[in-house]
């Protein structure tokens, strides 16, 4: 097997993985990640098929699995895994880029074995979660798994919550974001007695209760809102 075959070998291989981490994949986006032309992702798409994996292609959109198409899962919890993505964002500010390429690589991997319910909350996980290093790494909350599963199950959540004065106040909130300061842990949430969004401190919530109500998802990504509200 000659240098040109090894690599096209492991390009196929890492669109299958691709394929199996996410929803629906372009073969603009697949060229630009492996730096080939789209013409060599074509080709690439059809000799996968040809193996006999079920790969269907949306008109105007791009290429999916037949759903339940996968190795057998990784039997994950869903806090696990949302464990296992918040990580990936703790890494994603290391320095070292080989590091980063390798945990980012391996992430993929385990991304691919989930099963599409756990798969979509993964990736909205990761748009929705941004991280600064804490410096005096104090921890000083401690519901960051409760907020996970609210915000990827799209469940309302009641807070009690202190402001900055120590007055105290019961919340409704739609849970849209998590960000890591250098000082605190933030939720971003929809709160409907304010109607509007607003920030809360992660350790200013003295209590949490994930209520049985679902709410509608906020259709954008957390850049979008960044560009919108500032």
């Amino acid at each position: 097997m000659n240098e040109n075959d090894t690599n096209r070998l492991s390009r196929l291989t890492a669109i299958l993985t691709q394929l199996q981490t996410k929803r629906l994949l372009t073969a603009t986006s697949l060229a630009e990640k492996f730096n080939v032309n789209v013409r060599t992702i074509y080709r690439d798409i059809r000799a996968l098929e040809q193996a006999g994996v079920p790969i269907l292609t949306e008109e105007g959109k791009g290429y999916t699995l037949m759903e339940g198409y996968k190795i057998p899962p990784v039997m994950f919890s869903e806090s696990q895994a949302n464990a296992l993505i918040l990580a990936e964002q703790l890494v994603l500010k290391n320095k070292d880029t080989s590091f980063v390429k390798d945990y980012t690589e391996a992430i993929d991997k385990i991304k691919a074995v989930l099963r599409q319910p756990e798969k979509d909350k993964a990736n909205l996980l990761a748009d929705r979660t941004r991280f600064e290093q804490n410096i005096n790494r104090k921890r000083n909350s401690n519901n960051i798994s409760q907020l996970q599963n609210a915000l990827t199950n799209f469940r309302l959540i009641k807070v009690k919550y202190s402001n900055e004065r120590n007055k105290a106040s019961d919340r409704i909130l739609e849970p849209f974001a998590l960000i890591s300061t250098n000082e605190n842990w933030l939720l971003i949430a929809w709160c409907r007695l304010r109607k509007a969004f607003r920030y809360f401190r992660l350790d200013r919530i003295t209590k949490l209760e994930i209520l049985s109500e679902n709410f509608h998802p906020h259709k954008m990504t957390l850049q979008e809102y960044f560009d919108k509200y500032y």
